[in-house]
């Protein structure tokens, strides 16, 4: 059994929290700590409740590294698990080289002052933590991270070659509210309105933000609106898939969020630039991000599912042509809520940020250095989504999917 400290109390590592109780044989000692310990003690009492399992809680600047590097010092984890903001990511880091413990995240750096999320901040600590003796694994929540794991499955049982790749986020979830995001609101308003971006002949093309919409059939969810958008595990999967013809990400939007982004984003509510307010410096978005519903509110409210998987055609592994095939899981926003009191956006992230430090500390993954997860065995991975909450399948489609 394995000490473990989580740092971060959104709905994310509530689910990622209370799924580690739910394994006890893997997680026997589970520490947690926010910048606001009241939301820290708020799950533990959750998980208390549900598993039985007393949850250490702490408060901590997450930017403040000496003082991280010394409680990650005093409760000497095995693993450092980042569920904080992207903006966090190397200040986690480099708190857990100066303390000498591995890391894992489930989303890459973005920097504050600028919409722009790319993997090059943090591989460029790799020959410290190699050097440290230490692994660092990146992006192990569902997209990115279980769509990566999904495609390497695929490259490893199904396709010797993947030309063509789609990854399809679809959340069929209804929370009653007028406007409310299903995660961050800052980060998530950050991507949807950043360029979109995917991978074509070798090289990213930029496209003007939501200028891609397709309609696609989800099941258990029906037909909703797709938009092509950049997310980080293209940048992975183009390095570590390099025969990749074409890559592209899509998220579905309803017809309301569209409407309200678009007014929140003509009134200039959506900048990250500072405006002057009654002689003090506030960025509108962190404003706005103050004054929406909490993601970790909706769970209760929030009913339907989700459907995220990942589309790919290539040449068959067994030599009979090219084929395509379609690795997806369905999650339900009620049975998450049941099972951890958060909606299914949170657990769909929580769960796979659980099984990516089971894969650390139990040593089937292993490594020194920063790595992501398309550099790892996806099969351990797959298997824990089925026991864990996450159950996928995979179908043979009749061919390549053009949209």
């Amino acid at each position: 059994m394995s000490r473990i400290l989580v740092i971060g109390a959104g709905g994310v590592s509530s689910v990622a929290v209370h799924k580690m109780a739910m394994n006890k044989d893997i997680f026997g000692d589970i520490h947690l700590a926010s910048r606001t310990k009241r939301k820290c003690d708020a799950i533990a009492a959750s998980v208390k409740t549900r598993t039985g399992v007393d949850i250490s809680t702490y408060e901590i600047d997450a930017e403040e590294v000496p003082a991280l590097t010394k409680l990650i010092e005093q409760i000497s984890p095995a693993l450092v698990v980042n569920l904080a903001l992207p903006y966090q990511d190397l200040p986690i880091m480099d708190a857990c080289l100066a303390a000498g413990v591995s890391y894992l995240d489930t989303a890459n750096y973005e920097p504050k002052d600028e919409a722009k999320f790319e993997y090059h901040w943090q591989w460029a600590y790799h020959d410290r933590f190699k050097e440290a003796g230490l692994m660092a694994l990146l992006g192990s929540g569902f997209d990115p991270g279980v769509t990566s794991v999904f495609t390497m499955w695929l490259k490893k049982h199904k396709l010797k070659t993947i030309r063509q790749l789609d990854i399809l986020d679809c959340n069929g979830g209804d929370h009653g509210q007028a406007f409310a995001t299903n995660f961050n609101p800052e980060i998530n308003i950050r991507e949807v309105t950043a360029p979109a971006r995917h991978w074509e002949n070798g090289q990213f093309i930029e496209t003007p933000a939501m200028a891609h919409k397709v309609e696609f059939d989800f099941e258990a969810v029906g037909p909703k609106n797709m938009y092509m958008m950049y997310h980080e595990e293209l940048e992975s999967l183009a390095k570590f898939v390099p025969e990749l013809e074409r890559a592209r990400f899509w998220m579905t939007f309803g017809d309301e969020y569209i409407k309200h982004l678009t007014v929140l984003q003509n009134v200039g509510m959506t900048s990250i630039e500072p405006v002057r307010y009654q002689g003090q410096e506030i960025i509108p978005l962190q404003f706005l991000a103050a004054v929406l519903p909490k993601p970790e509110t909706l769970g209760e409210t929030t009913k339907g599912n989700t459907n995220i998987g990942v589309i790919a055609t290539g040449e068959a592994l067994d030599g009979s042509g090219e084929k395509t095939f379609y690795i997806k899981n369905i999650c339900s926003h009620e049975a998450a809520y049941e099972e951890t009191g958060n909606q299914a956006v949170s657990y769909t992230t929580g769960v796979p940020a659980m099984i990516g430090a089971a894969m650390m500390v139990t040593g089937k993954w292993a490594g020194e250095g920063v790595f992501n997860m398309e550099q790892m065995d996806p099969d351990p991975f797959m298997e824990m989504l089925n026991s864990d909450g996450l159950p996928w399948t995979v179908e043979e489609m009749d061919g390549p999917v053009e949209f």
